[in-house]
């Protein structure tokens, strides 16, 4: 790819001439000189070398997680990427050929995408799955709207354990529609949803479905969520879950779920810089029509040949808007094939290995943690896999993990909501994980640091 070659100034005389205006500021008379930026505040032009060592210096600031002991979990997990997903994802012939948004998809690609629906099917123990979305968020918004289209009411409850993150882009597809997002309470010893709560609310009417997510957001399995089909009955059950979880768990569809999400990043994808992120979304048969963006179906060709074909597109750019189901107008092909790949390098018993070997860590990095004073780790009487909650006698997670930090640990995630008016008594804790590279020597450097960021905290962890 050519380099960018700026304009002389004798090239923009030339193109405002061109345009019928004598100077950029006539050009942009139009525009208010309240809302204009101004100089962008770059400096003077420098030789191409002095660009990249100043760059280079910027970039130096930046602390890649690899050089932490890093216990980051949640929706983004930090797992080994085995060689050969960055091996295939390179190649040219899905590099160039993957763009999500044209129809004309080749078949090599089309068929990747039918392997990635045929594996969350596989998993979530569902009838049909899409071809990707955007993101696990993203998803939970999509399955909000499908419980909506196929049940009468205005209350959706989700819940109080499901992460920030996800209660914000819930709340966002909730504008424009007459909907009131509930949150059901949990158990403060076992994390557990109310399910009383469930069954008011259902009595009550006006419920037209419910979320719950697997493992929930203090990281626990929550068992109760067996339950929620028999209280919900006609009305959709949407649940979240961790695809690697569901090596080892007992997939959704087979407890009643009607739609299942997920995100699907840990398959094959590092965290980056926050993104990108893989949307996962599964449904059953009867559903598929309320579903949001594509389905790559397989048939024949004239020949009697295996084919691959974009089966459904529910989107306003092939069929009537009002008949849309969603804005969501392609997926993560790229990062499906990632997903893909990972999977079966994997396979479903290395998969359940895997998640078997997280637990073991994690129940060793609890044991650790939890002799610290100051420290409830785990911070419930739950079932865990490979993450958990831990909980500060006081003072702020954040704070906490900050000090961390500064020590060369990345502890985790802080769970309270950290928009104004949104806080709360999660204030104290944060989601801590273990990974297939955490040893030994990282745990007891976690405890370490932990004990020295309680011990020089004034007042308290």
């Amino acid at each position: 790819m050519p380099r960018w070659i700026p304009d002389t100034s004798e090239d923009e005389a030339e193109l405002l001439k061109a345009a019928g205006f004598a100077s950029f500021e006539e050009l942009f008379a139009d525009i208010p000189r309240r809302v204009r930026m101004g100089k962008l505040g770059v400096g003077e032009a420098k030789e191409e070398l002095d660009v990249v060592q100043a760059i280079d210096k910027i970039l130096d600031r930046n602390k890649p997680y690899s050089k932490f002991s890093t216990f980051l979990g949640g929706r983004m997990p930090v797992r080994y990427i085995p060689a050969a997903v960055d091996a295939i994802l390179s190649r040219s012939e899905f590099y160039t050929s993957y763009t999500p948004y044209q129809p004309e998809a080749s078949q090599g690609m089309l068929q990747s995408l039918f392997e990635f629906q045929s594996l969350v099917v596989e998993l979530t123990g569902m009838d049909v799955a899409n071809a990707s979305l955007y993101d696990g968020a993203t998803a939970a918004g999509e399955a909000l709207l499908l419980c909506r289209r196929l049940h009468e009411g205005h209350r959706f409850l989700i819940p109080a354990s499901l992460p920030w993150e996800e209660k914000s882009v819930l709340a966002n597809y909730a504008i424009g529609h007459p909907i009131r997002i509930e949150e059901i309470p949990f158990d403060d010893r076992t994390g557990r949803m109310d399910l009383g709560t469930v069954r008011a609310a259902v009595a009550s009417g006006d419920v037209f479905g419910a979320l719950a997510d697997v493992p929930n957001g203090f990281g626990h399995v929550d068992e109760g969520v067996l339950d929620l089909k028999g209280i919900l009955g006609e009305i959709p059950l949407a649940v979240s879950a961790d695809p690697l979880a569901l090596s080892v768990l007992r997939p959704p569809g087979d407890w009643g779920a009607d739609v299942v999400v997920g995100e699907g990043q840990g398959f094959g994808q590092p965290p980056s810089f926050g993104g990108p992120l893989l949307g996962l979304f599964a449904c059953r048969r009867e559903h598929v029509r309320y579903a949001p963006g594509r389905i790559v179906g397989g048939t024949k060709d004239a020949e009697g040949r295996r084919a691959f074909t974009l089966t459904l597109q529910t989107r306003e750019q092939h069929i009537r808007r009002s008949r849309a189901t969603s804005n969501i107008c392609t997926n993560q092909s790229l990062l499906a094939l990632a997903f893909v790949v990972y999977a079966s390098s994997v396979g479903p018993k290395g998969l359940a290995e895997l998640q078997g070997r997280l637990a073991e860590k994690a129940r060793t990095l609890a044991s650790a943690l939890g002799g610290i004073e100051g420290l409830a780790a785990p911070r419930f009487d739950a079932p865990y896999l490979s993450e958990f909650t831990v909980g500060l006698s006081s003072g702020s997670a954040v704070d906490f993990l900050r000090r961390l930090r500064a020590r060369k640990v990345l502890g985790g995630h802080p769970l309270a909501d950290p928009r104004p008016a949104h806080g709360g008594r999660m204030e104290g804790w944060f989601l801590t994980a273990a990974t297939e590279m955490t040893t030994d020597k990282d745990i007891q450097k976690f405890a370490k640091a932990a004990r020295g960021a309680v011990v020089h905290h004034p007042g308290g962890p």
